[in-house]
């Protein structure tokens, strides 16, 4: 202590600036660590890879940051890419995430302000009463009322000991990281929306042209029984019978063109339009071809973006634990002011009236808390907890994203065989009403039988065309379920049904650390 104080002012003043230092670099935050998911080499639904391929892994680094690039294109669909230029322009939900990003970015800088010494300035008088006691003068005295005029500037600055200040800045960091995260999962999930809807919409359009050629088919036999139930050829049950039937199908028609109706005011509420302003002309569905090569397991960890936030809650939580901690240390405010004190307003800004204070206004720089009923400890258990429960979501969340990958990965595996096996009972359904049109013709089975062929053959063609709706929604689901297109140019590669090679599973990023440019527009 006498060593202390034998040091001249500045020597002091450095020596305590090294302690404050380094108590400031006494963090007490936990050190972070992304936690271990068991996850297997390879997906179960993936194609069978080249054996010097098989059971490549490698350690998960965060890339939900990657441009994924325009994955939609795989589909050589103009009308799809105009559509979704018009989501990412419009859309509400996204220009929300995009707010939220900016308003995570300025709670961090609001964080880090914490980190410099805040100035003020004021100017103004104070009407005060002084007691006798506090003067030193006798109770007979009375008190006195006087004004003080005061012009001065203030500086308060708190130390950062054991990283309170660091955990906070830490910890809102990862929380600007876990929003620009989410928003990448929004526009992904739009992205996604309006490839889906796109889809489903055109599926429509096919079964109202499968419905109106039905029409057309039924009106042209109804004609044909009427003519031989004029010549009397054939009983009236006959005529009631296609009556029935073409009466059954324009019913059906109407309900797909309701079913269509809402599927179009759904995509335009995607586009960021209002229903009456948008229509999407008829285009019935072409089947997909493109196939989408899925990456390792390693890989889909670092492009999920809604994994890359969960994992981004986890290190917020842990600086928050952190930032718990600091509760039960030494809390360091230095304080300081100078500028001007006078009685009367006229001598104010005299060189006689300068005042200066260093240390605080009010109480101590340096306290230490002793006893709060338990409130620090509670707090402390709280932040524990919570960091816990982030952990358990993003192992949840994981083993969410694997399964997304494989549900679409059979889905597309299964589909193939199933559209195969669809499309030879359509042309066998085909081939069975044109014979019993013949034999109905001939007089040789009756019109239930021409009835129930046609209605198999409408009822398999309007399988198949589900089919294809499905294989072209499943594959944007396993686009969606991977984060999103990639390859070297950041766009999403296709690969043909009939020639994908076997090591396309490897997929390949390139880091782009900035937030989408939607944020910089909106």
């Amino acid at each position: 202590m006498k060593r202390f104080e034998s040091l001249p002012g500045w020597g002091r003043a450095a020596a305590s600036g090294l302690l404050v230092a380094l108590l400031a670099a006494c963090s007490v935050e936990p050190t972070y660590k992304r936690p271990d998911v068991d996850t297997s080499a390879a997906f179960k639904e993936a194609p069978v890879i080249a054996p010097q391929d098989a059971g490549t892994w490698k350690q998960a680094q965060p890339a939900d940051d990657v441009h994924r690039g325009e994955w939609w294109r795989i589909f050589g669909d103009p009308a799809l890419n105009d559509l979704e230029q018009q989501a990412a322009d419009a859309n509400q939900d996204l220009k929300a995430a995009a707010a939220r990003v900016q308003e995570s970015r300025a709670s961090l800088k609001a964080a880090r302000s914490d980190w410099f010494p805040k100035f003020d300035a004021g100017f103004g008088p104070t009407r005060e009463t002084l007691s006798s006691a506090s003067q030193f003068l006798p109770q007979s005295n009375g008190s006195e009322t006087t004004t003080l005029w005061r012009a001065d500037g203030t500086v308060s600055y708190e130390a950062d000991l054991f990283g309170r200040v660091g955990s906070n800045v830490n910890a809102s960091q990862a929380d600007a990281q876990q929003s620009e995260a989410l928003f990448r999962s929004v526009q992904l999930a739009l992205q996604a929306d309006v490839a889906q809807n796109y889809f489903q919409l055109r599926e429509l359009d096919k079964d109202q042209t499968l419905y109106r050629q039905t029409v057309v088919l039924r009106e042209n036999t109804l004609k044909l029984i009427q003519r031989r139930f004029t010549e009397g050829d054939i009983s009236e049950l006959d005529l009631a019978q296609a009556r029935n039937e073409l009466a059954s199908a324009r019913a059906d028609a109407v309900g797909v063109a309701r079913q269509r109706a809402a599927s179009e005011h759904s995509l335009a509420i995607l586009l960021g339009k209002a229903p009456a302003n948008f229509s999407f002309p008829e285009t019935p569905l072409a089947p997909v071809t493109a196939r989408v090569p899925p990456g390792l397991p390693s890989a889909l960890l670092e492009r999920r973006p809604d994994v890359a936030a969960a994992e981004r809650a986890m290190a917020a939580a842990n600086a928050r634990v952190g930032l718990a901690k600091s509760a039960f240390f030494p809390k360091l405010d230095i304080t300081g002011a100078a500028g001007f004190e006078s009685a009367t307003l006229g001598d104010l800004f005299m060189w006689s009236s300068r005042t200066f204070l260093l240390g605080p206004f009010a109480g101590t720089a340096l306290t230490l808390p002793l006893f709060d009923g338990g409130r620090r400890k509670a707090n402390l258990a709280q932040a524990r907890s919570k960091y816990d429960e982030d952990v358990a979501q993003y192992r949840q969340q994981v083993l969410v994203a694997f399964k997304e990958v494989e549900d679409n990965l059979s889905d597309l595996r299964l589909l193939d065989d199933q559209i195969q096996a669809q499309n030879d009972a359509v042309n066998a359904s085909q081939r069975a009403s044109h014979l019993s049109q013949t034999q109905y013709t001939e007089g040789q089975v009756s019109y239930l039988d021409v009835i129930d062929s046609q209605r198999q053959v409408l009822q398999t063609q309007l399988q198949a065309s589900h089919l294809e709706g499905t294989q072209a929604v499943s594959t944007v689901n396993l686009i969606r379920a991977l984060g999103g297109g990639w390859g070297a140019d950041g766009a999403a590669s296709a690969v043909p049904v009939a020639a994908a090679p076997a090591s396309a599973v490897v997929a390949t990023t390139a880091a782009v650390k900035d937030v989408p440019q939607q944020v910089a527009k909106q």
